[in-house]
């Protein structure tokens, strides 16, 4: 199969990343030995398919050995708490593998079994972007499986979390059950039902009526005391806590129609309204299922644990060993090797060390520590490994701190409070209608006050209350899902509509951590700029390939003699017969005077020429994004852990009256969102990294800006892709026009309960009318709000 080039490299036959240098193996270039690796796997177990089902669908492979990342899976004790089921030798385990994303995907890992022996099947949920392996361990273990699985190109992503629970989380399988028996009773009982409609008989044989409605009461039965028991539970526990809950009147009008028609069937005199009983229950739990659908599959509640690995190499007198991070110990040196998080707080037992703490801190260059220096848990090491001796424990380090912050409450939404105020004036004039109807009826005409009473409650149930938001908001959530933005639950989407002030974190968020720009203030001219760019080339640093990208003329490098690289940092080498060093200003040798914190400076024949000062670029469509929010009227602020090289641009972007802030730490970005709030306004925040955890959660609705929607993810209200950021306004304005499309239920359902009414007070609404009126104006209503929840979402946020 041919390659295409791109530009002056021909793309990698496994991932499609430009291979510049090449590699080259059975007549095939790949970007990267790991890649050639996976393809030779592959090759030689005959499932070259994978190629076939979409060009390039592997992921660009990490060069790093994995050969003791998964020892911890050693430990009995770590491994048990990762199995879901154990038969004998069989074992049943469920990974995360955020690297699902296409139909390749899901065939390789169902073909595992073909590459590793031992796997006797997989399963992928692709939804949840999960797999679902069973092996036999007298052949295999679960440390070789998922070895294998990193081998080629998928690593289950095992943190601490995982450690606290069994299994992987399970649908709510109560309701599933609930729902399905509802269905069931609503399809038989409108069957039986549906000649009653047209004032026939059920059956020729007169004799039989009763049979037929004893049998309709029979299928009523669990439809009233399993299917609906959610709704009277919700109820009772509302009015213990002295509270009028939505589920009360609907749990009346679910009492009402049940025993009214029960009445019905034993008494002789009709056969009720169990179909629209069952009708009424079917519909509210399937609405409240609908909703559940998009954000099932993520992951919205992780705290500090979904960080860390599971298992830590200790080095001690006797060598190496793999323990649990809980188990980790004061004074206990931990080994963490290149791209690992430091799971403890410590300090740098011996040598140098280049920590990312950017998603701690928000900083995006990398910090160069010193031997003695402290480190803190959830900084990524960059470059060789290193030693940490532990100063404190896993559950006490510093950022575990913004989870011990107590309960951030967020403010009752708009609709849960007119609801609950509806509902409580609803249940009170329902009861005083229906009661006056009765008492009248008694005295007028003593045959029609019973009909009178149950028809009024019958006819005023208050499903469209809850009918309305439920599936409006469940049709939003499943089409903002399905352009990756996604939110915790409609109460998120209904305090959205709320908020005045947008606080934005700049790293991560407003910038992209997978790609950086590079800006300069040197004199280099052209052959020194290649100079440059070759040395950096044989640097793994994130920074020095950067430079090699930003500054190097592709096919034109010079040779590179005595290289060395110094951790933490800088490189130096002699390109063309000139010794050049690139680095930190100490080690180019730079002046104080002229020393910057965040620059990177370059030596070339023992002279400084210049500093480079490379960080994260930002993503398209900012300033579009932040003209319409100035135009919407939202109050704007950036906050940031960075530097403030990026002052003026952004000042630029979000226009001079925005807040900007500088240099802040988790704490001070906690404390600004409350600042804000203790002046009346209502805040969105919009973060990324670990460090924005206590503002996200103090927020009225926090929004977490994600590259890999299921990977990294703190506690928020909403996971927006990082791709779908220009959209922010869009999805603002949608949630106001939700608020619309609820009232608008309202007042349908308002016509809807006078009209009834009208008709129901005078006990003359027959049990034909009304059993039919029922169902129409439900399904009537539900059509409403998907449909105009459809439209509406086209119209605003598009495709």
């Amino acid at each position: 199969m041919s390659q295409p080039k791109r530009g002056n490299a021909v793309p990698c036959y496994h991932c499609g990343e430009p291979s510049d240098p090449p590699v080259m193996a059975e007549g095939r270039t790949f970007c990267c030995n790991g890649c050639r690796l996976v393809f030779g796997i592959l090759n030689e177990n005959g499932l070259c398919s994978y190629y076939r089902l979409s060009d390039t669908p592997g992921t660009r492979q990490d060069d790093t050995p994995t050969n003791d990342r998964f020892a911890f899976l050693d430990k009995p004790a770590i491994a048990e708490r990762l199995v879901a089921f154990r038969n004998g030798n069989q074992i049943h385990v469920t990974f995360p593998v955020p690297s699902i994303h296409c139909s390749s995907c899901i065939y390789l890992l169902e073909n595992l079994h073909r590459i590793e022996n031992g796997v006797q099947s997989a399963r992928v949920d692709f939804l949840r972007k999960e797999v679902r392996i069973v092996f036999d361990k007298s052949m295999t273990t679960l440390r070789q499986v998922c070895e294998r699985m990193a081998s080629v190109g998928y690593e289950p992503a095992i943190h601490l979390d995982a450690m606290d629970r069994k299994a992987a989380k399970r649908p709510d399988r109560g309701r599933i059950r609930r729902i399905g028996v509802a269905g069931f009773c609503l399809g038989n009982i409108m069957l039986l039902s549906f000649p009653e409609y047209f004032s026939a008989t059920i059956t020729s044989e007169p004799k039989l009526v009763p049979f037929f409605r004893i049998l309709l009461l029979s299928l009523a039965l669990p439809v009233f005391f399993y299917s609906a028991s959610e709704f009277f539970l919700n109820a009772w526990k509302g009015l213990r806590q002295k509270t009028v809950l939505i589920d009360l009147p609907i749990s009346i009008g679910i009492i009402a129609m049940f025993l009214r028609s029960a009445w019905e069937v034993t008494s002789g005199t009709g056969p009720g309204y169990f179909d629209s009983m069952a009708g009424l229950v079917f519909f509210m739990l399937v609405g409240r299922k609908f909703q559940d659908f998009t954000f099932d599959s993520l992951s919205f509640d992780r705290d500090y644990k979904s960080y860390f690995p599971i298992g830590v190499t200790v080095s001690g007198r006797d060598g190496e060993r793999v323990v649990s991070a809980y188990d980790l110990a004061v004074n206990d040196v931990v080994l963490v090797r290149n791209k690992e998080i430091i799971p403890a707080d410590g300090i740098l037992d011996g040598g140098s060390a280049s920590i990312d703490y950017s998603f701690v801190t928000g900083e995006s260059r990398p910090v160069a520590v010193a031997a003695g220096e402290t480190v803190y848990a959830g900084g990524r090491q960059l470059g060789s490994a290193v030693k940490v001796r532990v100063t404190r424990r896993v559950t006490q380090s510093h950022i575990t701190r913004l989870w011990s912050q107590g309960e951030y409450r967020k403010q009752p939404s708009r609709y849960q409070h007119l609801a609950h105020t509806i509902s409580r004036w609803f249940v009170g004039a329902t009861l005083a209608i229906a009661t006056s109807a009765a008492v009248y009826w008694y005295v007028a005409d003593p045959s029609r006050s019973l009909h009178a009473f149950t028809s009024v409650l019958v006819i005023a149930c208050a499903c469209a209350l809850a009918l309305s938001p439920t599936f409006t908001y469940g049709q939003m959530l499943r089409l903002l899902g399905r352009r990756k933005i996604f939110f915790r639950n409609n109460e998120a989407l209904e305090r959205l509509a709320d908020v005045d002030t947008v606080v934005f974190d700049k790293t991560g968020t407003l910038t992209s951590c997978e790609s950086l720009e590079v800006s300069s203030e040197t004199g280099l001219n052209k052959e020194e700029r290649m100079m440059v760019a070759s040395l950096a080339r044989n640097s793994t640093h994130p920074l020095s390939l950067q430079l090699a990208g930003s500054l190097g003329d592709n096919g034109n490098w010079m040779e590179v003699r005595d290289f060395r690289e110094q951790a933490g940092q800088g490189v130096s080498g002699i390109v063309a017969g000139r010794y050049v060093k690139i680095g930190s200003g100490r080690f180019a040798g730079t002046p104080e005077k002229r020393l910057s914190d965040t620059g990177t400076y370059v030596n070339i024949g023992g002279k400084t020429k210049g500093v480079f000062h490379a960080g994260h670029a930002f993503r398209p469509g900012l300033e579009s994004l932040a003209a319409r929010l100035r135009g919407m009227g939202y109050r704007l602020s950036v906050i940031t852990g960075d530097h403030e090289r990026d002052r003026d641009r952004l000042a630029k972007i979000f226009g001079p009256q925005t807040d900007l802030r500088f240099n802040q730490s988790p704490q001070e970005k906690l404390d600004y969102v409350k600042s804000l709030q203790a002046k009346g306004h209502r805040v969105l925040m919009v973060g990324d990294g670990l460090n924005d955890a206590g503002a996200l959660m103090q927020s009225e609705v926090g929004i977490s800006v994600s590259d890999k929607v299921n990977n990294f993810t703190p506690a928020a209200d909403g996971i927006l892709d990082a791709g779908r950021l220009d959209r922010l306004a869009a999805v603002l304005r949608y949630s106001h026009s939700a608020i619309g499309l609820i009232r608008t239920g309202f007042l349908l359902s308002l016509a809807y309960n006078v009209v009834g009414l009208s008709f129901a007070v005078q006990g003359t609404l027959s049990p034909v009318v009304a059993a039919i009126l029922m169902p129409v104006s439900t399904v009537s209503l539900v059509l409403f709000a998907v449909a105009a929840s459809w439209i509406r979402g086209k119209q605003l946020v598009g495709t």
